[in-house]
């Protein structure tokens, strides 16, 4: 019964990042979406390696060919200058699931810092995979700094008010999660 539960989990929050990435406000190079805020609440919610395991599947789903990133799906998509962020998603489920794991209670305070671990993950990622795409595989000269404006700065800011959003969803549910017997 715990299996089916957990394989439901996994591919509802693998769902929910596919969704998020089509809640997207168009900027130039990598546009806002709520993928991350779903890639974060699997984290917390599924854990390390359920969480982890979702962006996984939602990954995989894309690559298959399946039209659930921002710009379609297909293989052809590891080439695309903003695919390193979508690594970092699931390093992100990973860091943020197990950061969770470890602390007994969760503050506000202790919930942004473990979401914003996760997030430097994706920005890691997604930052230097966006300047090697550019450099090296499209042939285009971009310096770093602009890489790091368009890949960070630009898009840093949504993504902390969804770290904030997220922080106090992750508050508020946890100990009902954990009252129910579903999280320890």
């Amino acid at each position: 019964m715990r299996n089916t539960r957990n394989l439901i989990l996994v591919a509802m929050f693998a769902a929910l990042t596919a969704i998020g990435a089509f809640i997207k406000i168009p900027v130039p190079y990598v546009p806002f979406t709520l993928q991350y805020l779903f890639c974060a609440l699997a984290g917390v919610i599924l854990g390390s390696r359920l969480g982890a395991l979702s962006q996984i599947v939602y990954v995989s789903i894309g690559l298959l060919g399946v039209p659930v990133f921002t710009e379609g799906g297909g293989f052809n998509y590891v080439f695309k200058p903003t695919f390193g962020y979508l690594i970092g998603f699931i390093i992100a489920a990973y860091v943020i699931g197990k950061i969770r794991e470890n602390v007994k209670e969760l503050t506000f305070t202790k919930a942004i810092f473990m979401l914003l671990s996760g997030l430097f993950f994706i920005y890691l990622l997604g930052v230097i995979y966006l300047y090697i795409s550019y450099n090296l595989y499209l042939g285009q000269s971009i310096s770093f700094y602009f890489v790091f404006f368009y890949g960070f700065v630009v898009c840093i800011g949504g993504d902390l008010v969804l770290t904030v959003f997220a922080a106090y969803i992750s508050v508020k549910i946890l100990p009902i999660l954990r009252k129910s017997g579903h999280i320890v």
